[in-house]
């Protein structure tokens, strides 16, 4: 077992990859990951698959096969991706199982051309849900309006979400009231209130965003201060009345995940987010790269302070430098958004380039 790794995760917080391929399934990576580097659970996006599929041709047979049987885009894609997450849940299904639920989690998106539909959404997520016909797979929803909306319900109809798109403490709340409302509805209509979910704080591209408009002195600093603004808000809401009925009720809380922690800054050290953003109950998930990194001479030091420590001077630093966290929260989700819709088109566009590509080979 790695020390380092073997450290952070006895402080509380989980590790989980963030990413998915055919080969880390197929080359027993994923499960060394999990034997040695105390990883418990993995996340998914669009870019992620259209990087795996498109970098090289270890899902080709899969892909011209699925062709044959009649599927094309986005169907095609989800069986492709359904395949990668089963195997991988039913790798985390010992964790699962030992923590009741609580860690042991894949996460698999939904579309995100449906962002701004929320019944779409709501439907989908059902589907892929049953269709993975595994516990420990969560859904990936946004945070957006109409993502909002969809959380609630998809929570309401049993399905297990995990809140993407998220960067501000402000966007947190909201899914997190949503997650709340979807348990108490849950419990008014005498079902069972653990039906689990995780809120996806993403963390990185806000010190991108900001990074050619600022001084050097505020580089690497946002993201971090918003992280530990939103860690206060998180156990603020834990202690709240309305959340300390719904736990007397048996509903689990809905965790913190910190995402996009990877260091995209090359001056900066390629483990600050793992290193400043250690919580108790949180989970940090971290790209490959970032992974291996924190187990090569990754350390662990104090864990975040529950009263945001110095997270609103820093945020003022930045109002002083006419930067408002609000309307960039605003912004960054918009972009990202947008990014994982042009990740999605490219991804399908792939699809149907390697079945084209295949039936001009055929005599």
């Amino acid at each position: 077992m790695n020390p380092n790794t073997q450290k952070l995760h006895a402080t509380g917080q989980s590790i989980w990859l963030d990413n998915i391929t055919r080969d880390l399934l197929d080359n027993d990576t994923l499960a060394h990951y999990i034997k040695d580097l105390s990883v418990t659970g993995l996340t998914s996006n669009p870019s992620i698959f259209e990087h795996a599929i498109g970098s090289g041709t270890a899902y080709d047979k899969a892909v011209l096969g699925l062709a044959a049987q009649g599927l094309s885009g986005e169907a095609l894609f989800f069986e492709l991706a359904l395949q990668d997450l089963t195997r991988a849940a039913d790798l985390f299904r010992p964790v699962f199982n030992a923590t009741k639920g609580i860690d042991g989690w894949v996460s698999l998106e939904v579309s995100p051309l449906l962002a701004d539909d929320t019944a779409t959404t709501v439907r989908v997520a059902a589907d892929l849900h049953a269709r993975a016909a595994r516990p420990n797979v969560f859904i990936k929803i946004p945070g957006t309006q109409a993502g909002i909306a969809a959380i609630e319900e998809s929570i309401f109809a049993g399905v297990p979400v995990n809140v993407t798109l998220l960067f501000s403490r402000d966007q947190y709340l909201a899914a997190a009231h949503a997650y709340m409302r979807g348990i108490q509805r849950r419990l008014d209509a005498h079902l069972d209130p653990q039906v689990e979910s995780v809120a996806s704080l993403f963390i990185s591209r806000w010190d991108v965003a900001i990074a050619t408009a600022t001084p050097p002195a505020l580089h690497n600093r946002l993201g971090i201060a918003v992280a530990m603004r939103t860690y206060k808000a998180y156990h603020e809401l834990l202690l709240s009345e309305s959340w300390r009925k719904l736990a007397a009720a048996g509903a689990h809380p809905q965790r913190l995940l910190w995402a996009s922690t990877g260091t995209k800054d090359p001056a900066a050290r390629d483990t600050l987010y793992v290193e400043a953003l250690v919580a108790p109950g949180t989970i940090n998930t971290l790209p490959e790269k970032t992974l291996l990194a924190f187990a090569d001479h990754g350390k662990v030091g104090n864990c975040l302070p529950f009263n945001d420590g110095n997270a609103e001077a820093v945020i003022e630093e930045f109002h002083n430098a006419s930067f408002d966290e609000a309307t960039l929260a605003a912004k960054l989700q918009r972009e990202g958004a947008e990014s994982f819709n042009q990740s999605w088109r490219a991804l399908i566009a792939c699809l149907e380039d390697k079945v084209t590509q295949k039936a001009a080979l055929q005599p």
